[in-house]
């Protein structure tokens, strides 16, 4: 009976942990297929999920952020928050944003986990216009 229980419980936080996003995720970029950062996903305080480039893999063209629109105009992008304000959804992490660092753009996004994997989709308006990267857990 106590290996049933053990088992029960063992599974119970394999599950609880299988779906959270928090850690070090590699993402990829999509036109070359190489890894392009390492963005480190955390849980604040307001209980919501954010994402900051820790990493830069890839040098870009322009180290800041000259096309973005908000408080991170002309910020570098290492060190920037790219993804803010997601909450669980059950599986899915949902209702908050995405921000292209390259462009400048910002998108809705929701995050969902497959393993050792990340399906990042960034929309506009409806989830179905947009378009999904995944990215890789890093150890």
């Amino acid at each position: 009976m106590k290996k049933i229980a053990f088992a029960f419980v063992a599974l119970f936080f394999a599950t609880l942990s299988y779906a959270q996003i928090e850690g070090k995720w590699k993402t990829i970029d999509d036109e070359t297929g190489q890894a392009k950062s390492i963005v480190e996903i955390t849980k604040k305080s307001d209980g919501k999920y954010y994402g900051k480039v820790i990493q830069l893999l890839i040098k870009p063209a322009d180290p800041n952020c000259t096309g973005c629109k908000d408080d991170r105009k002309g910020k570098p992008i290492l060190g920037m928050e790219v993804v803010r304000g997601l909450k669980k959804d059950g599986a899915e992490f949902s209702g908050g944003t995405i921000t292209d660092p390259k462009t400048g753009k910002t998108y809705k996004c929701n995050i969902s986990r497959d393993g050792d994997k990340l399906n990042v989709r960034g929309y506009v308006g409806f989830s179905l216009i947009g378009r999904t990267q995944t990215w890789h857990k890093v150890n």
